[in-house]
């Protein structure tokens, strides 16, 4: 998970800076709600799970791995042999990612990035389709990084819900970063975020808790991905 605005929560004395440098939370995330959702540091330092495996064996390279944090996809695709690289805008994190012997760049998804247009699979995985606030933007912007048969594979919330808002990270004793635009979506929410920009549901599945979609190009005669 990463967040994505030029005032990114990754100044030192932040929760989620700290959280990245010791590799071990708690770390929260708080929404404009109020709502305190905790974070899953631990899994994105750990071994890839069941169900981290099954977005690996549906990724195609090259792959993009948007906000790839400490980089634990982008190592499991490339002791698969699968050509992988990591954005992230936390320096912490796309570190890590290169420790691991990854490949990663601190840049944002919004700014200029190898091979646009020819990646054959981009990850939204760990909560990023809320990078941004914006889902709608955030797609858009992944397409123009897909080749034309490419796939995004995109995590959502295994609930229903459509939720833009302002986030914060915040400690197990309340102190708190600074604010973000954030969202949450389920499946239902990202069905019509997909529908709006021409991109088709190829698969969707659920492991465990977790829920995830494959999304892809439609041919504009037919409807259908291609």
């Amino acid at each position: 998970m990463t967040t994505d605005e030029d005032g990114s929560p990754c100044a030192a004395g932040d929760p989620y800076a700290l959280a990245l440098r010791t590799g071990h939370g708690p770390v929260y995330l708080r929404l404009g709600n109020g709502r305190r959702i905790r974070m899953p540091v631990h899994r994105w330092y750990a071994q890839p799970t069941l169900a981290d495996e099954s977005v690996l064996n549906r990724s195609v390279g090259p792959v993009l791995d948007v906000g790839c944090g400490p980089g634990r996809l982008c190592g499991a695709l490339l002791s698969r042999g699968v050509f992988a690289l990591g954005v992230d805008v936390a320096p912490r994190a796309v570190a890590h990612t290169i420790a691991l012997g990854g490949i990663a760049l601190c840049r944002s998804v919004f700014d200029r990035l190898p091979a646009e247009g020819g990646w054959q699979t981009v990850l939204l995985i760990d909560a990023n389709i809320g990078i941004g606030g914006d889902p709608h933007a955030l797609l858009y912007r992944c397409i123009q990084l897909t080749a034309p048969t490419g796939v995004l594979l995109v995590e959502v919330d295994p609930d229903d819900v459509e939720e833009l808002c302002s986030a914060r990270f915040e400690d197990i004793h309340g102190h708190e970063g600074p604010p973000f635009p954030w969202a949450r979506l389920g499946a239902p929410a990202l069905h019509r975020v997909a529908e709006d920009l021409a991109l088709s549901v190829t698969d969707q599945w659920r492991c465990g808790h977790r829920c995830f979609l494959a999304l892809g190009r439609q041919d504009p005669a037919s409807g259908r991905r291609y």
